[in-house]
Protein backbone atom coordinates (compact mmCIF):
# COMPACT_ATOMS: atom_id res chain seq x y z
CA UNK A 1 0.00 0.00 0.00
CA UNK A 2 1.87 3.31 -1.03
CA UNK A 3 0.54 6.68 0.21
CA UNK A 4 0.90 8.87 -2.90
CA UNK A 5 1.47 12.53 -1.92
CA UNK A 6 1.29 12.61 1.98
CA UNK A 7 -2.80 12.11 1.04
CA UNK A 8 -3.20 9.02 3.85
CA UNK A 9 -5.34 7.77 0.34
CA UNK A 10 -4.03 4.33 -0.72
CA UNK A 11 -3.48 2.80 -3.81
CA UNK A 12 -6.43 0.20 -3.02
CA UNK A 13 -8.23 3.49 -2.33
CA UNK A 14 -8.38 4.59 -5.27
CA UNK A 15 -8.82 1.57 -7.37
CA UNK A 16 -11.92 0.94 -5.25
CA UNK A 17 -13.55 4.85 -6.59
CA UNK A 18 -12.27 2.84 -10.19
CA UNK A 19 -14.00 -0.26 -9.01
CA UNK A 20 -17.68 1.43 -8.42
CA UNK A 21 -17.29 3.50 -11.88
CA UNK A 22 -16.61 -0.25 -13.83
CA UNK A 23 -19.53 -1.51 -11.59
CA UNK A 24 -21.58 1.58 -13.04
CA UNK A 25 -20.31 0.48 -16.75
CA UNK A 26 -21.69 -3.38 -16.29
CA UNK A 27 -25.04 -1.77 -15.08
CA UNK A 28 -25.37 -0.21 -18.92
CA UNK A 29 -24.04 -3.07 -20.33
CA UNK A 30 -20.40 -2.14 -20.31
CA UNK A 31 -17.76 -4.05 -20.44
CA UNK A 32 -17.07 -3.21 -16.71
CA UNK A 33 -13.69 -1.31 -16.67
CA UNK A 34 -13.26 2.09 -14.31
CA UNK A 35 -10.61 4.89 -14.12
CA UNK A 36 -9.86 7.68 -12.23
CA UNK A 37 -7.60 10.47 -12.42
CA UNK A 38 -6.14 11.51 -9.17
CA UNK A 39 -3.90 14.80 -8.01
CA UNK A 40 -2.47 15.31 -4.87
CA UNK A 41 -4.56 13.08 -3.11
CA UNK A 42 -7.92 14.22 -4.84
CA UNK A 43 -9.70 12.55 -7.51
CA UNK A 44 -10.13 15.47 -10.23
CA UNK A 45 -11.51 12.99 -13.14
CA UNK A 46 -13.71 9.87 -13.28
CA UNK A 47 -14.86 7.44 -16.05
CA UNK A 48 -15.95 3.96 -17.33
CA UNK A 49 -16.24 2.03 -20.35
CA UNK A 50 -19.10 3.26 -22.60
CA UNK A 51 -18.19 2.54 -26.27
CA UNK A 52 -21.74 0.56 -26.67
CA UNK A 53 -23.85 3.11 -25.35
CA UNK A 54 -22.06 5.98 -27.39
CA UNK A 55 -21.49 3.99 -30.40
CA UNK A 56 -17.90 5.32 -29.98
CA UNK A 57 -14.41 2.92 -30.09
CA UNK A 58 -12.62 5.60 -28.08
CA UNK A 59 -15.21 5.68 -25.34
CA UNK A 60 -12.70 3.66 -22.74
CA UNK A 61 -12.49 4.66 -19.37
CA UNK A 62 -9.00 5.94 -19.70
CA UNK A 63 -10.19 8.65 -21.93
CA UNK A 64 -13.27 9.14 -20.44
CA UNK A 65 -11.22 10.02 -16.97
CA UNK A 66 -8.81 11.98 -18.82
CA UNK A 67 -11.22 14.14 -20.88
CA UNK A 68 -13.09 14.59 -17.32
CA UNK A 69 -9.75 15.67 -15.74
CA UNK A 70 -8.57 17.84 -18.50
CA UNK A 71 -11.80 19.78 -18.69
CA UNK A 72 -11.47 20.24 -14.30
CA UNK A 73 -7.76 21.21 -14.48
CA UNK A 74 -8.58 23.08 -18.08
CA UNK A 75 -5.59 21.72 -19.49
CA UNK A 76 -4.81 18.77 -21.71
CA UNK A 77 -1.67 17.79 -19.88
CA UNK A 78 -1.70 16.02 -16.87
CA UNK A 79 1.65 16.24 -15.45
CA UNK A 80 1.71 14.90 -11.66
CA UNK A 81 -1.74 13.08 -12.09
CA UNK A 82 -1.87 9.50 -11.84
CA UNK A 83 -4.22 7.31 -12.96
CA UNK A 84 -6.14 4.24 -11.61
CA UNK A 85 -8.06 1.86 -14.01
CA UNK A 86 -9.17 -1.51 -13.30
CA UNK A 87 -7.57 -3.17 -16.18
CA UNK A 88 -4.28 -2.73 -17.98
CA UNK A 89 -4.63 -0.08 -20.58
CA UNK A 90 -4.76 -0.98 -24.57
CA UNK A 91 -2.59 0.65 -27.02
CA UNK A 92 -4.98 3.76 -27.69
CA UNK A 93 -5.00 4.49 -23.98
CA UNK A 94 -1.39 4.02 -23.27
CA UNK A 95 -1.09 6.45 -26.21
CA UNK A 96 -3.77 9.07 -24.93
CA UNK A 97 -1.75 8.30 -20.93
CA UNK A 98 1.69 9.93 -22.44
CA UNK A 99 0.30 12.48 -24.50
CA UNK A 100 -1.52 13.70 -20.80
CA UNK A 101 1.83 13.40 -19.51
CA UNK A 102 0.24 11.25 -16.69
CA UNK A 103 3.30 10.41 -14.03
CA UNK A 104 1.70 7.34 -12.65
CA UNK A 105 -0.25 4.44 -13.69
CA UNK A 106 -1.95 2.01 -11.03
CA UNK A 107 -3.71 -0.58 -12.88
CA UNK A 108 -5.75 -4.14 -11.49
CA UNK A 109 -5.73 -6.97 -14.04
CA UNK A 110 -3.79 -8.18 -16.64
CA UNK A 111 -5.40 -7.94 -19.80
CA UNK A 112 -3.57 -10.48 -21.96
CA UNK A 113 -5.51 -9.68 -25.42
CA UNK A 114 -4.82 -6.30 -25.42
CA UNK A 115 -2.40 -5.20 -22.96
CA UNK A 116 0.52 -3.29 -23.19
CA UNK A 117 2.07 -2.87 -20.19
CA UNK A 118 3.64 -6.38 -20.98
CA UNK A 119 0.56 -8.87 -21.45
CA UNK A 120 0.80 -8.99 -25.45
CA UNK A 121 3.63 -5.88 -25.84
CA UNK A 122 5.16 -3.07 -23.17
CA UNK A 123 4.65 0.25 -24.48
CA UNK A 124 5.13 2.20 -21.10
CA UNK A 125 8.84 0.49 -21.59
CA UNK A 126 9.86 2.02 -24.83
CA UNK A 127 12.71 4.21 -25.14
CA UNK A 128 12.51 6.12 -27.57
CA UNK A 129 8.83 7.69 -26.70
CA UNK A 130 9.34 11.22 -25.25
CA UNK A 131 6.94 10.77 -22.12
CA UNK A 132 7.42 7.83 -19.46
CA UNK A 133 4.82 7.46 -16.83
CA UNK A 134 5.82 4.89 -13.77
CA UNK A 135 3.47 1.89 -14.25
CA UNK A 136 1.71 -0.21 -11.76
CA UNK A 137 0.21 -3.61 -11.86
CA UNK A 138 -1.78 -6.22 -9.79
CA UNK A 139 -3.48 -3.51 -7.19
CA UNK A 140 -6.78 -5.66 -6.01
CA UNK A 141 -6.06 -7.39 -9.14
CA UNK A 142 -8.42 -10.79 -8.14
CA UNK A 143 -11.42 -8.28 -7.59
CA UNK A 144 -10.72 -6.60 -10.96
CA UNK A 145 -10.38 -9.91 -12.49
CA UNK A 146 -13.24 -11.44 -10.76
CA UNK A 147 -15.86 -8.93 -11.78
CA UNK A 148 -14.74 -9.39 -15.51
CA UNK A 149 -14.92 -12.90 -15.79
CA UNK A 150 -18.20 -12.78 -13.84
CA UNK A 151 -19.28 -9.81 -16.72
CA UNK A 152 -18.10 -12.27 -19.42
CA UNK A 153 -19.29 -15.68 -17.90
CA UNK A 154 -22.78 -13.94 -17.43
CA UNK A 155 -23.14 -12.92 -21.04
CA UNK A 156 -21.86 -16.30 -22.50
CA UNK A 157 -24.91 -18.20 -20.48
CA UNK A 158 -27.51 -15.00 -21.82
CA UNK A 159 -26.26 -16.17 -25.57
CA UNK A 160 -26.52 -19.75 -24.95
Amino acid sequence: MSDEAGSGLSDEFFMREAMSLARAAECLGEVPVGAVVVLDGAIVGRGFNSPIGESDPTAHAEIAALRDAARVLGNYRLPGCELFVTLEPCAMCAGAIMHARISRVVYGARDAKTGVHGSVVDLFGVERLNHHATVEGGVLAEECSSMLSSFFAARRKKSS
